[in-house]
């Protein structure tokens, strides 16, 4: 998978958040945004997902055999951002199989295995709305490192992780995103200090 942004700009109103974006990211390559609240990071993660349109440029994915019309992006992508909502009247596993009808797991992966890794064994059955900020941080995380898609993009991932989340993060990010395509949006070094490519969006400004 290759997604290209070409002169790509997005303003709310009268202002510009970013403009002339240019950027041709690889599948195998890890990629960070960073820049200082409010300089569009997660603005422009949305714009590359397809969940906000550009103002202006155009965004390409591209596979070995065509280019991808952007009504399938979404097949392509998993998204986790302290933003995103899950459904608050779902279970653990109700919320699990919901996503498993878009995005199937690698290595067919089942429920309470995930549960597992996520150490979430203890709430297979108990409604989102129960889960603390950090037990829904660490199911929203691992339902995008184990869903089987080319693309895997996360805003500010540590986001209401204590220690040992993070701790978790880490030991799982670069091991189960291998031979994708990474995109993070983050100011906190220890959560991209692997990327091997640093975007700084006040460039673009």
């Amino acid at each position: 998978m290759q997604i290209t942004a070409q002169n790509v700009g997005k303003k709310f109103n009268r202002e510009w958040i970013f403009r002339g974006l240019e950027l041709n990211l690889q599948t195998g390559q890890s990629y960070t945004f960073v820049g200082a609240n409010g300089s569009g990071k997660s603005t422009a993660l949305q714009v590359l997902a397809g969940a906000v349109p550009p103002t202006e440029g155009q965004i390409r994915y591209q596979t070995p055999a065509s280019v991808l019309s952007e009504d399938d992006w979404y097949k392509q992508i998993v998204l986790a951002a302290p933003y995103m909502e899950l459904i608050e009247e779902f279970s653990f596993l109700e919320v699990v199989a919901f996503h498993q009808k878009f995005k199937p797991f690698k290595n067919s992966l089942r429920a309470v295995d995930l549960a597992e890794l996520l150490w979430l064994t203890a709430a297979l059955h108990k409604p989102i709305k129960y889960f603390s900020s950090g037990m829904k941080q660490r199911l929203k995380l691992g339902l995008a490192f184990f869903s089987d898609v080319p693309v895997v993009m996360l805003d500010e991932p540590t986001a209401n992780l204590d220690a040992a989340g993070a701790d978790w993060y880490r030991a799982t990010v670069q091991t189960q995103t291998a031979g994708q395509l990474l995109i993070i949006c983050s100011n906190q070094q220890n959560e991209y200090d692997f990327c091997s490519n640093i975007v700084n969006l006040a460039d673009y400004k």
